[in-house]
């Protein structure tokens, strides 16, 4: 199957550094469109018409969370753009904003005239801060031509590499200058966000998706992909394939299309589909649909052939998020630390039986009670990996 692009349309066909150029490709038309022949509340049922849910990886509807900012009231409205990519293995937003940053613009700024914001804050993770001249310059060459300022103002900020920053709350404690922690929720941001106002956060994916969105109309959108999966979806694939990259596919298509088709895929042991928070999926099932009611996540795919351990794999990811825990809540700091230390005696041979039975009672406790996403899929590698590669672990374990 080959690639469908959406989001990626002017990716390699455009100058990125030349506002003329996406001009000519039917730039900023349909903010245009939006600002002379819609209301906001309009452009806000399109999007939701379109059945588009968040490319983040929670898949959230956009329309609905448009729609709750809108509603809400309050002195002021925000809309941040999160470019805190920082799941190991995604590099699709990082592609993006090199290939077509005013598609992005474009997209942030239609979101800000749907839900009645002024400003926006386009959040770069730290490790692209080579990306932040790119972006400033897209800005002001949009400020020139009248795209935005007076009333829509989008303002680059970056992160300092943190991991959890990554979830919406924690992006906004940093946004408003503070320790990049998680807030107990409720409230929501849409009704409680940024500086306490509504507030709609979306990621790079999502945002790209806006003017095709509002330009060629909802029908059009929600006629790709799945019944539950509007659209299309950015893959970032590495490991050990052929042709490492950036892929993007209808909804639905299956996981060997693009790992084996596209990607080049060899003696396939296991995918995972999520980035290191993702699920893990041995060979037998590639056949498995990419879409939000099977398996998808944030977009990054890794491959494992033969060659690899998954008891390697993961307490690689348990060693990553026991680095990255913001230590708010309990089951997530101490939780990954005693995984990290359980999977590390093992492979080096120490391993006891009863230690495959706490670590899979560890696992649910901390997806159960973990306060944020960080917590709550971090043992997604230790329970898929168990699951499918018990023998692995059993190798590795004496009475």
């Amino acid at each position: 199957m080959p690639e469908q692009r959406v989001v990626l349309r002017n990716c390699g066909l455009i100058d990125p550094g030349s506002i003329e150029s996406y001009l000519a490709r039917d730039g900023f038309q349909a903010l245009q469109k939006a600002r002379n022949q819609m209301k906001p509340q309009d452009v806000v049922q399109e999007v939701k018409r379109s059945g588009l849910r968040g490319r983040g990886g929670a898949g959230f509807p956009t329309g609905l969370k448009w729609e709750l900012a809108a509603r809400s009231p309050g002195k002021e409205r925000y809309v941040i753009c999160n470019a805190d990519e920082g799941e190991v293995g995604t590099f699709k937003d990082r592609y993006i904003i090199q290939g077509d940053p005013f598609g992005l613009i474009e997209g942030i700024a239609i979101a800000c005239y749907a839900i009645g914001a002024s400003r926006a804050y386009l959040y770069l993770r730290a490790e692209y801060h080579y990306l932040a001249g790119h972006i400033i310059r897209a800005l002001e060459q949009a400020r020139a031509k009248g795209f935005i300022g007076n009333g829509c103002e989008i303002e680059l900020r970056e992160g300092a590499g943190a991991y959890v920053c990554g979830e919406e709350s924690a992006l906004m404690e940093s946004i408003e200058g503070k320790r990049g922690e998680v807030r107990y929720r409720p409230p929501f941001p849409p009704e409680h966000g940024l500086w306490w106002e509504p507030t709609i956060i979306n990621n790079v994916e999502t945002l790209m998706n806006i003017p095709p969105i509002v330009l060629n109309g909802a029908e059009w959108f929600s006629r790709i992909g799945t019944e539950q999966s509007k659209g299309t979806k950015v893959f970032s694939v590495s490991g050990d394939v052929e042709r490492p990259g950036v892929y993007e596919l209808a909804m639905g298509t299956a996981l060997r299309e693009l790992v084996e088709a596209l990607a080049g895929g060899r003696d396939t042991k296991a995918v995972q589909v999520g980035g290191a928070s993702g699920r893990v999926l041995p060979a037998a099932k590639l056949d498995t649909p990419l879409a939000f009611e099977a398996v998808l996540g944030a977009g990054a795919v890794m491959v494992f052939d033969g060659s690899r351990s998954m008891v390697e794999l993961a307490r690689q990811n348990i060693e990553f998020f026991a680095e990255e825990s913001c230590g708010k809540c309990v089951p997530c700091r101490e939780g990954n630390q005693v995984l990290l230390h359980l999977l590390t005696r093992m492979l080096r041979g120490d391993g006891k039986e009863a230690d495959l039975g706490v670590i899979g009672e560890l696992s649910e406790v901390m997806m159960v009670a973990s306060l944020c996403g960080l917590g709550q899929a971090a043992p997604n590698s230790v329970v898929d990996t168990l699951e499918h590669f018990n023998t692995e672990y059993k190798a590795l374990v004496h009475s």
